[in-house]
């Protein structure tokens, strides 16, 4: 069989083929591209960058009074539809697997706290959530797009990075909730 392609057409198909691939692959890094994405975190399984944040209830929240639990720091706003989407079920997540050493916390990006606490009021949630008014944490783990979750581990080292959500990805989080768990 003899196939010949127009050259015009090649580079169109060769470019198609890239964008199914790039939508296809999972858009979770684990450990060294975790890590790399993550600024002041050092090589593979690199410390998770500290931080202390404002929380719900006039208190404050650091990532190291977690130190030796399984962490997800799961980075949201109000105007974010998949952020709204999965809140239940990073709640549900919480619930389940708090007592095994894992937590969550949920950090609210926006500028304005009270417009999170009064999402807040109606889609409530038993995790503890912080305000990162000047997007002093967000920088520091370099997010760029609603939500953005880190998992860290019990020695206090990012291991993953997951950017977006879709329905599905609570999947992908309990594989490495659980994973980590019984490291």
């Amino acid at each position: 069989m003899n196939i010949t392609f127009n050259r015009r057409v090649l580079p169109s198909l060769a470019l198609s083929l890239l964008a199914v691939i790039a939508l296809a692959s999972p858009r979770t890094a684990l450990a060294d591209a975790a890590s790399a994405s993550i600024s002041g975190a050092a090589g593979a399984n690199g410390p998770a960058p500290d931080f202390t944040l404002p929380a719900r209830g006039g208190t404050s929240l650091s990532l190291s009074q977690y130190k030796g639990q399984v962490v997800m720091i799961n980075f949201w706003a109000t105007w974010c539809g998949p952020c709204r989407q999965e809140m239940p079920l990073l709640d549900a997540m919480y619930k389940k697997y708090k007592g095994m050493g894992f937590t969550l916390i949920g950090v609210n990006v926006e500028p304005d706290s009270k417009g999170a606490e009064k999402f807040l009021q109606g889609l409530p949630v038993s995790f503890p959530v912080a305000f990162d008014a000047e997007s002093r944490v967000s920088k520091l783990y370099n997010v760029q797009g609603m939500p953005s979750t880190v998992i860290v581990d019990r020695k206090g080292n990012a291991r993953v990075l997951h950017k977006g959500y879709r329905p599905g990805d609570e999947n992908i989080y309990l594989d490495q909730i659980r994973k980590l768990i019984r490291e």
